[in-house]
């Protein structure tokens, strides 16, 4: 199969043959990152402009090092050093990078829609990195690498998101991801913190941490987005601790060999216990290095892949 698309923009865009492709070519260029020289010709001549408005540790990097280990020329702005700060519109300041001839433009951006958008005045490939509470792609497609590592399959498995669905990218495009290549989803988490009609991604809902993980295979943990929500929505890191927070004790009623997941940051403590969290069921550092071969791989093929 040859890669057509000249975006990577959410999970609903992607099918389940696309979502094979990506993971099957992550899985050959993970060796590269093993090696004692971590670098391969594969994208050289190719520039990859990195174009983060909001913070982040791993992703950020992740693409950065996945550019760089496919010998790619890399640029990377903030929102804080950009014309951004002086009332530049986000589509002037893509086309005016345009004009530089980039390859690729990786955003991450507050608002939903953001990375649509550019896609569509740019002639550069566009990658989500992360729009607002809308959809991550690469996080998704990291997790289902890591899940299918471990597990050997994706199709069947029962997959538990715990945490604040409402504010979570990450979410949303674990459960359409996950459930196009034939993974049962369940949702959970305060009521507040479920949003209504979530039921249309196909996953089941319940407000329960021990329903959730009763069956589960994977378990996936989400942190509480302060920094998204107008007012709490729970009445205190305590309590949602004790009802929603993943512990050892909570833990036993999951299966024996369940997979313990975090996209990151972590709020130890809070939404999962740190014994948990470097427990001997967590992948959390699995999925951080599969990120970087899924960077890789959608830059392959987006850039370097057969057409």
């Amino acid at each position: 199969m040859t890669f057509q698309k000249k975006d990577i923009l959410d999970m609903e865009s992607l099918s389940a043959e696309e979502i094979r492709l990506i993971l099957d070519t992550a899985d050959s260029l993970k060796e590269i990152s093993t090696r004692p020289i971590k670098k391969v010709p594969t994208l050289r001549g190719k520039t990859v402009v990195h174009f983060f408005h909001e913070p982040s540790t791993r992703t950020r990097t992740s693409f950065e090092i996945a550019a760089k280990r496919l010998s790619a020329d890399t640029v990377s702005i903030s929102a804080s050093t950009s014309s951004i700060v002086k009332g530049e519109t986000l589509t002037d300041t893509a086309r005016n990078l345009e004009a530089m001839n980039p390859d690729v433009i990786v955003l991450r951006h507050a608002a939903a829609g953001a990375p649509h958008m550019l896609a569509r005045v740019v002639r550069s490939s566009v990658v989500n990195a992360g729009d607002g509470r809308h959809a991550h792609p690469t996080q998704a497609l990291l997790d289902m690498m890591t899940v299918r590592e471990k597990k050997g399959c994706l199709e069947g498995l029962n997959v538990a998101i715990i945490g604040d669905i409402a504010h979570s990218r990450v979410a949303r495009s674990d459960a359409v991801g996950f459930r196009k290549m034939g993974a049962r989803v369940t949702l959970a988490g305060p009521p507040t913190m479920i949003p209504r009609g979530v039921e249309v991604l196909g996953a089941r809902v319940t407000y329960h941490l021990r329903d959730a993980i009763r069956e589960a295979d994977v378990i996936i943990m989400l942190r509480i987005q302060k920094e998204r929500q107008e007012a709490y929505l729970f009445p205190s890191e305590r309590e949602y601790a004790t009802h929603y927070g993943l512990t050892l004790e909570a833990l036993s009623a999951a299966r024996d060999n369940v997979l313990i997941m975090h996209p990151g940051p972590m709020n130890r403590g809070v939404e999962i216990a740190p014994e948990v969290a470097d427990g001997p069921f967590a992948v959390i550092l699995d999925q951080v290095a599969n990120g970087v071969a899924v960077r890789m791989a959608v830059l392959y093929l987006l850039l370097g892949g057969p057409r």
